[in-house]
């Protein structure tokens, strides 16, 4: 199988529960939400996204096989850091499910990372999955209920947070809904996680920071 990459860079993680962890993203082509054409925004069940994830041109994208997928995420991380104790890599997108084995997890486990996926759990995560983030998207079904973190962008029109309180992940988190009202989302999100304390805001961090 190959595996089409948008991009592949070394950054710090700027969201949730390991914000600020140094960490090479692995952006995966395409989702089942939206197709990346501004033409199609507007229809999508994913209205929201602000990431390219379109095509294969990104920094070191392309497609890949699984032992030169594991190779290239290595040499990003040995690019920049000697440290091979603390190897993580987190599988973005788009939607990382939609190509995501279990050739490739050996691989990546094979080079010692410890790795994250990032999904809008509308696909099954693999068991051996180190770290499974969710961001569930209103109107979209949800299959995978159980994780480490669960990231709501809020407020989303048919997806309160209450929704998913009750699921089994460690850690939930609201995210403003970035766009022309984000200060008033980030009030309201901020009033949402003050009387409800299951609820920690997370911002983008790297955003804010001016990082990729």
């Amino acid at each position: 199988m190959s595996y089409q990459i948008k991009e592949i860079f070394f950054s710090l993680q700027g969201e949730g529960a390991r914000c600020g962890r140094a960490a090479v993203f692995c952006r995966f082509a395409g989702c089942n939400l939206w197709s990346g054409r501004e033409a199609d925004r507007a229809q999508a069940l994913c209205s929201f996204c602000d990431t390219d994830f379109r095509g294969i041109d990104g920094t070191l994208g392309g497609s890949y096989c699984a032992t030169a997928l594991g190779e290239q995420v290595a040499a990003c991380w040995e690019s920049m850091t000697a440290n091979r104790r603390q190897r993580y890599v987190v599988l973005t997108g788009g939607e990382p499910l939609l190509q995501l084995d279990q050739r490739l997890l050996d691989v990546l486990h094979a080079h010692q990372f410890e790795v994250a996926v990032e999904t809008n759990g509308t696909y099954p995560a693999l068991p051996e999955i180190d770290w499974l983030c969710v961001s569930p998207k209103a109107n979209a079904p949800l299959v995978v209920t159980t994780g480490d973190e669960l990231k709501l962008v809020y407020p989303q029109l048919g997806a309160p947070p209450e929704q998913f309180a009750a699921l089994g992940f460690r850690h939930f988190f609201l995210q403003p809904l970035a766009g022309t009202h984000t200060q008033q989302h980030t009030a309201q999100a901020v009033a949402y996680c003050q009387a409800h304390p299951l609820w920690r805001l997370s911002v983008q961090m790297h955003q804010l920071i001016g990082i990729a």
